[in-house]
């Protein structure tokens, strides 16, 4: 075979590999196409419960591969162009998606005031306590102590520990309005503040101490020992393909919200498996992204996106929320309450404990695992 067609060859194998891999693309376009063709009916089918099932797990399915296509873009970007600044675009892609399904089931039918809530107390607890265990567990059990920069996980929390507080312990001890909600001006106050707060880590993680969040020297590896399975191509491939997918969830994510709050009044689930739902949607790329990095001995990569995610909930979703109750006049109940109240303090509590050396392992894993079991015990066991 001449040269010229060994590269005629290779290069129609690039073009099937790139089409095979963006085969999520190519089911989500027509999906959303049929969603919005067809306006509300399929999505509002409420009487068929065999129907409304079949509905919900193809917008989810669709959605969650959109999702993780989203955290490949968003990986090939951060071999591209260095940490933090990809974890940083995975982490607004990912809580952009988030705000638009809380908003759309918000707006959708019956007003469930602590939809905000729960899905924000839900990303909260899937993240530090769920996927954070597991990539100790799993980081543990493959490279023994895992290490990471102490500056960074310090930033992280306490600017975590702070909003979380403000925004979901708060509330249910102040008196200006009865319950754990938020009178008008602060409400106002919180949605400055979060907005404030988070732009100025942005500032620290990007410019100032962009050396807070790159990876340890002592975790760091040889290169050919990284199993790194990305095509890394041009940015001008990765970042439209990744803009692509993103407005494809976003768009699937706004009709997903209609049959969820449907599915649950449906069959009776308690309002908080609804905000469960949307976190786990939500977080699924992130979570996969950070395990994968995690078994790559980059534990900081994982902090950067599981912490990073939290940061960017708290810091964005609650201002969104507050101000579509704001604009809309819809009541919203931001205090967390019952036994969650101690579990989300007792996992900021432990986040702190566990981040308290340089290094990592699986016992501290195992415990965070523990709290990520009671989390899913009380949604339906309160």
């Amino acid at each position: 075979m001449s040269e010229k067609q060994k590269t005629g060859v290779g290069k129609a194998g690039r073009w099937v590999g790139i089409i095979r891999a963006e085969l999520p693309l190519i089911f989500g376009i027509p999906t959303a196409a049929i969603f919005f063709g067809t306006g509300n009916r399929l999505v509002e089918i409420i009487a068929h419960p065999v129907a409304l099932i079949v509905v919900f797990l193809w917008l989810f399915a669709v959605i969650l591969w959109s999702a993780v296509s989203v955290v490949r873009h968003a990986d090939c970007l951060a071999v591209k162009w260095g940490e933090p600044y990809g974890t940083l675009v995975l982490t607004l892609s990912a809580i952009s998606i988030e705000v638009v399904m809380i908003s759309a089931a918000m707006l959708h039918g019956q007003n469930n005031p602590a939809l905000g809530r729960d899905a924000i107390f839900a990303v909260v607890m899937i993240a530090l306590s769920g996927f954070v265990g597991l990539v100790l567990l799993l980081g543990g059990l493959r490279h023994g102590e895992q290490y990471y920069n102490l500056e960074g996980v310090n930033s992280y929390l306490n600017v975590i520990m702070t909003l979380a507080v403000l925004g979901l312990v708060l509330p249910n001890f102040t008196t200006t309005t009865g319950g754990p909600t938020f009178s008008t001006g602060q409400q106002i106050f919180l949605v400055v503040v979060s907005l404030f707060l988070y732009a100025i880590f942005l500032l620290i993680q990007t410019m100032r101490h962009r050396g807070y969040f790159m990876e340890s020297e002592r975790a760091r590896v040889a290169p050919d020992s990284v199993d790194h399975p990305l095509h890394v191509q041009p940015t001008a491939f990765h970042a439209p393909m990744l803009v692509l997918y993103l407005i494809v969830v976003i768009l699937l994510a706004e009709k997903f919200a209609v049959p969820l709050d449907n599915s649950i009044e449906k069959f009776g689930m308690p309002q908080e498996f609804g905000g469960a739902i949307i976190a786990a949607l939500v977080l699924a790329p992130e979570g996969i992204g950070a395990i994968r990095a995690d078994l790559r001995n980059q534990l900081q990569r994982a902090i950067n996106i599981l912490f990073g995610s939290v940061l960017a909930t708290i810091g964005l979703t609650i201002p969104a929320v507050l101000t579509i109750s704001l604009v809309t006049k819809r009541p919203v109940t931001l205090g967390v309450q019952g036994g969650n109240l101690p579990l989300l303090l007792l996992t900021l509590a432990v986040s702190v404990v566990t981040f308290t050396s340089r290094k990592t392992n699986i016992l501290q894993g195992c415990v965070h695992l523990l709290l990520f079991a009671v989390f899913l015990l009380l949604i339906f066991s309160p």
